[in-house]
């Protein structure tokens, strides 16, 4: 299975990022980076909450009815005339859901790093959010995944698609730098240069942002 950087590597990816650009008026190159961060945290942070019975249900039962991948059949018409009201609160229900508390401190972290405001970040995350959901709605079709146990695995292999195994461990200290098991608790110190190591997901910011 290729990981969701590759993804937004791809034709599709570059659609959903001019999209995004468009929609929220910020320059294509920081969308680019903003949605290359976001998107291998926002995937872990899901994993981690379908590693609990009630989570993995609850998303099963949001891929299964609203989340089925069906965004993706018309990006065109989801960004031509501007991205629908519902769709960006649709957003933010899923970045409270999958962020809790935490949701903050990711965008202004991910902000500092790209340059970017946080209330802009805000705005690219929650058009993202859906889409987001849409892949994972997507791939869930493709493998075949009909139980919920079987979601913790589609996650992982889509953010390890991209990895090695360092970068899933550095993915792991952004969500819960501090080990107390919460989700993104020191994304600010991670991902603005608590990472020394050059290779995996330190490495590709690094080399995204020319440190």
């Amino acid at each position: 299975m290729s990981g969701i950087l590759d993804l937004l590597n791809s034709d599709l990816g570059k659609t959903i990022i001019n999209g995004v650009s468009g929609q929220t008026n910020q320059p294509e190159d920081k969308t680019a980076s903003v949605l290359t961060m976001a998107m291998p945290v926002l995937m872990q942070a899901m994993k981690r909450n379908a590693s609990t019975p009630q989570g993995a249900e609850g998303l099963m039962s949001a891929l299964n009815s609203k989340h089925d991948g069906s965004i993706l059949d018309n990006l065109g018409g989801l960004f031509s005339g501007g991205v629908d009201d519902s769709v960006i609160s649709d957003g933010s229900k899923i970045l409270g859901h999958v962020l809790g508390n935490k949701q903050q401190n990711v965008e202004q972290a991910l902000g500092a790093k790209s340059g970017m405001d946080a209330g802009s970040v805000a705005q690219i995350l929650k058009v993202a959010a859906p889409i987001l959901m849409g892949i994972l709605g997507k791939q869930k079709q493709q493998s075949n995944v009909s139980s919920s146990s079987g979601l913790e695995g589609l996650l992982g292999g889509l953010i390890q698609g991209n990895s090695p195994q360092q970068e899933q461990s550095f993915l792991e200290s952004i969500l819960d730098a501090d080990g107390d098991g919460s989700v993104v608790d020191d994304v600010a110190g991670m991902v603005l240069g608590g990472s020394k190591k050059k290779g995996g997901l330190g490495g590709l910011l690094g080399g995204l942002f020319g440190k």
